[in-house]
């Protein structure tokens, strides 16, 4: 199950109460205080994982509490510190504060960390507050409160790449081609429900992170479809490639559906549609002859397109490595 937001309350651990004791010993008929101090309390910190996909352990449990410290004990015994709760979440997990609406953290990378609650201070034992007026104080700290948040967590994946268009425009099939991913592939619309990666493998030892999100719909940015539960994914891209089916099963226009693609991408965010954009014109194993192909060409000018078919990798390798390019300019 893919599951890319969820609400959460984290609790840091309280700090531990100071020990109000006297020094009890044969022979010792003063003591005095020597009341130890409590230990702090365990902070709560986040840290990007990259075995981590998805948000899913959140789903089930919404409350995370850090360990208290333990409290000051006699003969100046410290308590012991609460440990610190580490909670992995994937890369790419935005943290937002859901009082204020801060975004505290973008976990970008992986093993990136950080402290969202510090766990509450060990309260002083009596010992502290020996003075030579007060030389047997009978009071010590108690311990701080450790801070307690409510939080949004978002996820936004991670790729360098992301594939968008209609349904069935053959974005799965040139994932599934080009990578190990093995996305849904069938002759209907909406197979993809949830996104998915893949790392395409180009010579060199070189490669692409690239993205899949469901097809896309007119309304797609105000609910329409599944687009605007995924669009999110692809903001984080730097490259868009977006595939035109060029016989759609519904006998619609390729180029229209491109400009109806390209207007929800606009009202979904300014950010996503001024990324770089790569055009492909996909299936073209369907004809022998290249009518559609120069018919698209001619509707949309100014505009390189390239022609590919993800079920047979015709033209595949051009369409990475244009990708690539563009990615990883050459110097001048």
């Amino acid at each position: 199950m893919f599951i890319d937001e969820a609400n959460i309350q984290v609790k840091a651990g309280d700090g531990g109460n100071g020990c109000v004791s006297f020094r009890r010993e044969k022979y010792v008929p003063k003591g005095g205080p020597d009341g130890g101090d409590g230990g702090n309390g365990g902070s709560i910190i986040f840290i990007a994982d990259v075995n981590k996909n998805t948000l899913l352990d959140f789903a089930g449990k919404h409350h995370w509490a850090a360990e208290r410290g333990e409290h000051g004990q006699g003969k100046k015994m410290y308590g012991k510190r609460g440990e610190d709760l580490i909670i992995p979440v994937p890369v790419g997990t935005l943290i937002h504060d859901k009082g204020t609406g801060l975004t505290l953290a973008d976990l970008s990378e992986n093993g990136r960390k950080i402290r969202i609650c510090r766990g509450g201070r060990g309260g002083r034992g009596n010992f502290h507050f020996r003075t030579p007026a007060n030389q047997a104080p009978r009071y010590a700290e108690p311990g701080g409160d450790g801070q307690e948040r409510e939080l949004h967590l978002e996820l936004k994946l991670i790729a360098d790449v992301g594939l968008v268009g209609m349904p069935n425009a053959g974005k799965s099939t040139l994932l599934g081609s080009c990578s190990h991913a093995r996305p849904k592939v069938a002759d209907y619309p909406f197979t993809t429900l949830e996104p998915q990666l893949g790392i395409a493998e180009l010579i060199g030892e070189r490669r692409l992170v690239m993205a899949d999100i469901p097809g896309l719909i007119e309304g797609a940015q105000s609910g329409a479809g599944l687009g605007i539960a995924f669009l999110k994914h692809i903001e984080r891209t730097k490259v868009i490639v977006h595939l035109l089916d060029l016989y759609p099963s519904d006998f619609s226009d390729p180029a229209q559906n491109y400009f109806t693609i390209r207007r929800e991408l606009e009202a979904f965010s300014d950010e996503l549609a001024s990324k770089k954009e790569i055009i492909v014109a996909n299936k073209t194993d369907l004809s022998p002859d290249s009518e559609a192909l120069d018919k698209l060409r001619a509707a949309i000018p100014n505009k390189t397109i390239y022609a590919m078919s993800g079920a047979t990798r015709q033209g595949v390798n051009d369409v990475l490595e244009a990708v690539y390019i563009v990615l990883h300019p050459p110097a001048e």
